[in-house]
């Protein structure tokens, strides 16, 4: 091996000898270009070229050691050495070819007076070993670097997570880059990828996956579940509540008091409307009408008795009876007779009548109608209301026409209440002077209620 060389300076022999360290760039589109250690991007270029240590880093070798620029990384040898004559790159041999050689043996022979290079170190077998500076701690790397040998020398790198910087290994700031699709924190030589609320991070430690919170029930309700987040929602009858996750019954009764006709129930998601004795709930869920007791046989008359139906009840009327001097001319009729001397000025027939009334009624209403049923030349007919029965003047008499006339409600009437009203229909005759009268005795049931 050493006779092949000993025409060679020795600035050749370590040229020869020394290890570089090669190192490659990784270029990406755009302006996020990164190059490895010792190299910087050439934007004009697009390419990693070498930076040149022994002018960018201060005292990048100490003591009496000279600073050699290599190919992404540098050398620090003796200046002895150094300043020895070099040749041009390329060219190991000098313009002017050195002395021959002594012809040497044709078996190997082993000189154990051969110096080694610098970074190498003579074995026992006469042979140069490679010096570990890094284990031997003979390097010149800063703290905050990590050493790693190379054949003949070494080279003062970071760990990863960190960049060199004017001969510093300073922590690199992978969030600005946007490692993690959703929260980052650096911390040094590395990151941490974290999730929002709602969110799970997936095995690769860098992207987050959406979490379906509807299988853990968190609504009492229903659940709808959204990107990040889940909503709840009510059944019908219900509000969800200020949690965002309970629902609370809806008073639907406390809406509006139209809601139903007389009560309005309160009940869990929905309201029951409700009737008052003597009604039935409609098939519209709200309305509630009357019942008719003496048609479902509902009631307590006897045989002897007539079921009168009116809103909200019933009542059971007694077979009529006529006081002296009038006797009976039908069953709701009673006549007195002109023949009787006891009867003059009394009217000559009192018919009987029933009629219901709602409570409230709008006024003016039109309830009953009155009519002559016979007629006589030259008479005239008036209607009035005698008796008791008025004394609010709730009702008036409206003629409609010579012999008919009706019973007028002028007054709203809140029941319940019986009214008795005696409709007088006085008939005048002048051709023959005559004047007679006849009443319809009317008994009006106001309900209690509005309907």
């Amino acid at each position: 091996m050493f006779s092949d060389i000993r025409g060679l300076n020795v600035w050749t022999y370590a040229r020869m000898l020394t290890v570089v360290v090669l190192a490659l760039c990784s270029i990406h589109s755009g302006y996020g270009q990164t190059c490895t250690e010792g190299f910087a991007y050439d934007r004009r270029a697009r390419v990693c070229v070498d930076i040149d240590e022994c002018r960018t880093v201060p005292d990048a070798c100490r003591g009496d050691m000279q600073c050699v620029n290599q190919n992404g990384g540098y050398l620090c040898i003796p200046r002895g050495l150094y300043s020895q004559p070099t040749y041009p790159r390329g060219d190991p041999y000098p313009l002017q070819p050195p002395p021959a050689p002594p012809v040497a043996p044709s078996y190997p022979v082993v000189s154990r007076s051969a110096p080694c290079l610098l970074g190498y170190t003579l074995a026992e077998d006469g042979t140069c070993h490679d010096m570990d500076e890094c284990e031997t701690d003979s390097h010149q790397c800063n703290p905050t670097q990590v050493c790693i040998n190379t054949a003949g020398g070494y080279t003062c790198s970071c760990t990863e997570g960190y960049w060199l910087v004017g001969g510093q290994c300073q922590d690199i700031d992978e969030c600005r880059y946007g490692y993690c699709q959703q929260l980052c924190a650096n911390v040094p030589g590395s990151y941490s990828c974290s999730c929002n609320p709602g969110f799970l991070l997936n095995p690769d430690s860098r992207t987050c996956q959406d979490v379906d919170e509807c299988e853990d029930n968190p609504c009492a309700h229903g659940c709808f579940n959204t990107y990040g987040s889940y909503m709840c929602s009510c059944e019908e009858g219900f509000e969800l509540a200020s949690d965002g996750t309970t629902c609370n019954d809806l008073d639907e009764c406390g809406f509006s008091e139209f809601l139903c006709q007389h009560r309005c129930v309160n009940t869990p998601g929905s309201f029951q409307c409700h009737c008052p004795a003597g009604y039935y709930l409609y098939e519209d869920g709200r309305s509630c009408e009357d019942i008719n007791e003496c048609e479902t046989g509902n009631n307590t008359c006897t045989t002897a008795q007539v079921c009168f139906n009116f809103q909200g009840g019933y009542t059971c009327l007694d077979l009529l009876k006529c006081d002296p001097p009038y006797v009976e001319l039908s069953d709701n009729q009673c006549m007195c007779s002109a023949e009787n001397p006891a009867c003059r000025d009394r009217p000559f027939t009192i018919l009987y009548r029933h009629m219901d009334l709602s409570s409230g009624r709008s006024v003016p209403a039109d309830i009953f109608q009155m009519q002559a049923t016979t007629r006589y030349p030259g008479a005239f007919y008036i209607f009035q209301i005698k008796g008791p029965g008025n004394e609010g003047r709730e009702f008036y008499m409206r003629q409609t026409s010579n012999v008919s006339a009706t019973l007028v409600l002028s007054r709203p009437i809140k029941g319940p209440r019986e009214l008795v009203l005696d409709l007088e229909m006085v008939t005048v005759n002048n051709v023959i002077n005559f004047r007679g009268s006849s009443i319809i005795r009317l008994t009006i049931y106001v309900s209690e209620h509005p309907y």
